[in-house]
């Protein structure tokens, strides 16, 4: 288990450090290309204020988009029981719990710190899994507050959108270049002597960067459930429970009632139904790929 946890670490801060080299690279060529340093210094102002909306009302936002309500003690006692006895084997602070009305089995973790951590589980999951299994996805989802994957996957969600945004404005200046003529012409000079080059650089490295910013996206996930499931094994000692949770999931063919690309990675498994997406471009590891793994740990 701990050889797995020090793998992904690694993986995922060289998966980040590339992230951040591809938001410089694309802020450079926005701003060379049209010619003022400027837009540069707005980029990254704009970044920093989006980051720090993302780190103190992410969990709002993700919560309500989600439709998830307070779960209180006297309903869901059996969750409550396993939760607070789970955080204690944990060290960790005893995390709000909210329901989502919903009977795909799924759950998430999400908040800024150990401090300000929520727990989210479906009412389907609670239908569908016993003690033990139940116990595993938890452990799953704490391990997600105890790693810090919770702040890490909300940064890399506005990262992504600062990027889309980024490519977008640019491209459409492109397409409507009157509109942006003022601009142009100060660069003028600079792209009669040579200019021309880095401006052709520029617009691959924007058309490309969305798809490029998704991909980092999509592995940065992929490597925190492999580490959650890990750490949420040797949480319970149980690799089992965990590993029959993830069979009794994956086995529910439809989609979430409401399902949100922006935040499908913070689930468990894929809100989205798993048979129409391409594992390149789903969210989340192979079912299959996870419960092997976890089986293994017991050998």
């Amino acid at each position: 288990m701990y050889t797995h946890q020090s793998s992904n670490i690694a993986k995922t801060y060289l998966l980040m450090g590339l992230f951040l080299v591809v938001i410089a690279g694309l802020g450079y060529f926005v701003s060379a290309y049209y010619g003022n340093p400027f837009l540069f210094y707005i980029a990254i102002i704009f970044s920093v204020l989006m980051n720090m909306a993302s780190y103190w009302w992410s969990d709002k936002i993700v919560l309500s988009m989600s439709k998830a309500r307070p779960a209180s003690r006297q309903e869901f006692f059996d969750l409550y029981t396993s939760t607070e006895n789970l955080t204690i084997t944990a060290g960790l602070p005893m995390p709000k719990l909210y329901i989502i009305e919903d009977p795909a089995p799924n759950a998430f973790a999400t908040g800024r710190d150990k401090n300000h951590a929520v727990v989210a589980v479906t009412t389907g999951l609670l239908q569908k899994l016993n003690k033990t299994e139940l116990e595993g996805v938890i452990a799953h989802e704490l391990s997600h507050i105890g790693n810090r994957d919770i702040l890490l996957m909300s940064v890399v969600v506005v990262l992504v959108g600062f990027v889309s945004i980024i490519s977008d404005m640019f491209l459409r200046g492109m397409i409507f270049g009157p509109t942006l003529h003022g601009l142009r012409g100060a660069s003028g000079d600079r792209e009669n002597n040579g200019g021309g080059v880095l401006a052709i650089a520029g617009i691959v490295l924007i058309i490309l960067s969305p798809v490029i910013a998704t991909l980092i996206k999509l592995a940065i996930s992929r490597r925190r459930e492999y580490l959650a499931d890990a750490s949420g094994a040797l949480l319970t000692r149980y690799p089992e429970g965990l590993a029959n949770a993830l069979e009794k999931i994956s086995s529910y063919n439809l989609p979430m009632k409401e399902p949100h690309t922006a935040t499908a990675h913070l689930f468990i498994s894929n809100p989205f139904s798993g048979k129409s997406i391409s594992n390149l471009f789903s969210t989340h590891p192979s079912a299959t790929e996870r419960i092997k793994i976890l089986r293994g740990m017991t050998h």
